[in-house]
């Protein structure tokens, strides 16, 4: 009993170990590609801009949330807190999100531009999958709730509807200055809520698929917890 005991310890101080170094590393790229995303002038290449108007992409939204969420996370640890996990998954899912969108929908429908240089490098792939590897070994007490999933959806949900306000309201524009930067309405606004409807549901589905494999991750020593 005793001897289970010390390696399920041992096992969680371990675990605690990898997501301080995972919380770090995720703070330290959020810090580097913003800094890289200020001061590189953008050229509406490889889906950038110029400073601050690089906020106006999901793609980089998505990465400041799982940064400033890493950062809280570890703050809390600091204090000797647990951080609240449904935070921890919607931004895992975010930029989750992210890397599939980039690597599956908009790297193969523009070709020419890379999307993977400067503080693209960093949001549309380094920071991604340290975010997604982070929550998976991430030590959760309990069995994260189902309709943690759902509610995980709303960032994209949120930020699709104020896309299409932002279009409604000051039209779609030209290249490069258009408000459809991302080009989803290039098959008329029924194909383009259509793509959002499926960016919201791989957003679910991606919190769902995090969630699922964390549950699994966590389950030996949850039944160790309950054999003790």
């Amino acid at each position: 009993m005793i001897k289970r005991e010390e390696n399920a310890s041992a096992g969680t101080d371990f675990r605690r170990v990898i997501s301080v170094i995972l919380n770090i590393m995720i703070v330290a790229f959020a810090v580097t590609g913003t800094v890289i995303m200020f001061t590189h002038r953008g050229d509406g290449k490889g889906l950038t801009s110029s400073g601050i108007e690089n906020l106006k992409y999901f793609t980089v939204l998505s990465n400041e949330l799982c940064g400033i969420t890493a950062a809280l996370w570890l703050v809390f640890e600091l204090m000797g807190k647990k951080f609240p996990v449904l935070p921890k998954l919607a931004a895992a899912a975010a930029v989750g999100l992210t890397f599939l969108t980039i690597a599956a929908f908009l790297a193969p429908m523009y070709p020419d531009l890379n999307l993977y240089e400067n503080a693209n490098l960093w949001f549309h792939l380094i920071l991604p999958l340290t975010g997604i590897a982070e929550f998976i070994l991430l030590k959760t007490p309990d069995r994260i709730p189902f309709g943690y999933a759902v509610i995980s959806a709303l960032p994209a949900l949120i930020y699709g509807a104020c896309y299409l306000v932002n279009i409604l309201i000051n039209g779609v524009g030209e290249w490069p200055d258009t408000n459809d930067w991302y080009g989803f309405l290039n098959w008329g606004y029924p194909v383009g809520i259509g793509i959002f409807a499926v960016i919201v549901l791989m957003d679910f589905g991606m919190a769902a698929l995090l969630r699922g494999v964390n549950i699994l991750i966590n389950k030996p020593g949850r039944k160790g917890k309950q054999s003790e």
